[in-house]
């Protein structure tokens, strides 16, 4: 069995074979964009991390190769350990030599020596950002009071032999992608820009944009524009930039690949990690109080999810970690698959909420207080009784409160008729109809004792694996 979710295989000859997520129809958007930009242009992909752009962005080059684009894919996490960003993205060019020698190639390479870090120390910091004629004058009128004036012209001298050789890097990189392109651009992608460190992502950008950006190169930056703002405010060591509009000079395009169907997903993550491999076991398949559990978990989970923004990859994640919890039940045992997801959701999004419950902090009205004000937001959640499974809630969490507070008078309901006095105010739900949940289960799991630290243990794996 496994408990995480492998990198998705690409098929070279069908890439989107195992797309879970009916994205094709994006991509042939995208190749539609990109078939005609001779002159190239820079496309974002900007969606939050743990949304899938990266399985997306190699799904998509796999395909844009198969309809005769020559591409390039640049993980830009992977290789922040280069300090020369221009060094980085001239071997990755490399690649679309072949096997055939290239003098273009060789032109643009010797060009490019001159723009190095390691060729030259750069001398005025705005190199790469500031290219107008007069700006020249504005870089070196500080230097004055620290130099004489041969140094100063030397630094002059300098800028101006690099500013010429960044024209000349250009023109070589348009020969050559022009020779090696047959009438297609270029695609050139750039993954995981966000993820890098802040100076390298901000110095990718300023090459793209002032030494790469000619015709026949097409960027795709598959990016969260978020993260990447917090990133180039912390290179300018201010969050007053606005990062916003300081992208917009790289980006001329920005596309959003819409959101998933949960349902899908979630049915897939079921599948992938085997649920019914124990769900669906004999002895559980032929007890009428556990059959339904599979079913259960799949459905509330979707209607749970369904309401909540959460990333494909938590939603991986928290799978995964159930279906390892599951480990921890014996085959006969109550899974209470959707108390299971709410303590999941607790601890991931409240955790000290779920802190405080699994320490019995709470007494019985704090403990409605506080369940209700996590579950209002899915309320109503349509086919799921949201009463009932309150009531489980109150009902497991007191009798594990009352061993410990023994003493106390406080209970739940007194008596065992449909009349009911609670002992407890609830401002979501109608107490009628809770109350008779409360009465209700105990019937339902032919006990009256279960405990809301019988499924918390099992949550933080504090009990041996059984299956």
């Amino acid at each position: 069995m496994t408990l995480r979710h492998n990198e998705i295989i690409i098929d070279v000859q069908n890439p989107f074979a195992n797309c879970k997520l009916d994205r094709k129809q994006y991509a042939d958007i995208l190749t539609s964009v990109v078939s005609d930009a001779s002159d190239g242009f820079v496309l974002a992909i900007n969606n939050e991390w743990g949304r899938g752009k990266t399985t997306f962005v190699k799904m998509w080059e796999k395909d844009l190769k198969l309809n005769d684009f020559k591409t390039l894919y640049f993980n830009a996490w992977e290789n922040d350990f280069e300090n020369d960003v221009l060094i980085a993205l001239i071997s990755e060019l490399e690649k679309l030599k072949d096997s055939k020698p290239s003098q273009f190639f060789d032109d643009m390479l010797n060009t490019a020596s001159a723009l190095t870090k390691k060729a030259l120390p750069i001398l005025v910091k705005g190199l790469v950002k500031k290219v107008a004629g007069d700006e020249v004058v504005e870089e070196f009128a500080s230097a004055m009071t620290e130099g004489t004036l041969e140094e100063i012209q030397k630094d002059i001298d300098s800028y101006r032999n690099r500013k010429s050789a960044i024209q000349k890097f250009k023109e070589k990189l348009e020969r050559f992608v022009s020779d090696t392109n047959e009438n297609k651009p270029v695609i050139f992608i750039i993954d995981e820009l966000d993820r890098c460190r802040p100076n390298y992502a901000v110095e990718v950008l300023e090459n793209i944009k002032h030494l790469f950006s000619v015709k026949g190169i097409v960027f795709v930056l598959s990016i969260d524009k978020v993260q990447l703002g917090h990133a180039i405010r912390g290179v300018y060591g201010s969050d007053k930039i606005n990062a916003e509009e300081y992208l917009r000079r790289f980006i001329d395009i920005e596309y959003q690949i819409p959101e998933p169907d949960i349902a899908t997903f979630i049915s897939y993550l079921y599948d992938y990690f085997e649920f019914d491999s124990f769900l669906k076991l004999e002895e559980r398949a032929n007890n009428q109080h556990l059959k339904g559990e599979g079913k259960t978990l799949k459905d509330f989970a979707i209607k749970l999810y369904s309401k909540e923004n959460k990333s494909l990859r938590q939603i991986e994640k928290t799978f995964a970690r159930i279906r390892l919890v599951l480990r921890s039940f014996d085959k006969k045992q109550y899974v209470l698959p959707t108390l299971v997801i709410i303590l999941d959701y607790l601890k991931e999004n409240h955790s000290k909420v779920f802190n405080n419950v699994k320490t019995l902090k709470y007494d019985l009205q704090e403990f409605v207080d506080e369940i209700e004000t996590v579950l209002i937001k899915f309320h109503p959640l349509d086919s799921f009784n949201i009463h009932y499974i309150e009531a489980m809630l109150i009902k497991f969490y007191f009798n594990d409160w009352r061993n410990k507070n023994y003493k106390s008078k406080q209970t739940i309901f007194l008596g065992d008729t449909p009349t009911v006095k609670l002992g407890f105010n609830s401002k979501m739900n109608d107490n009628d109809k809770l109350g008779s949940g409360l009465l209700n289960i105990s019937n339902d799991y032919n006990k009256d004792d279960i405990k809301l630290s019988y499924l918390i243990t099992k949550y933080e794996l504090m009990e041996n694996i059984v299956n």
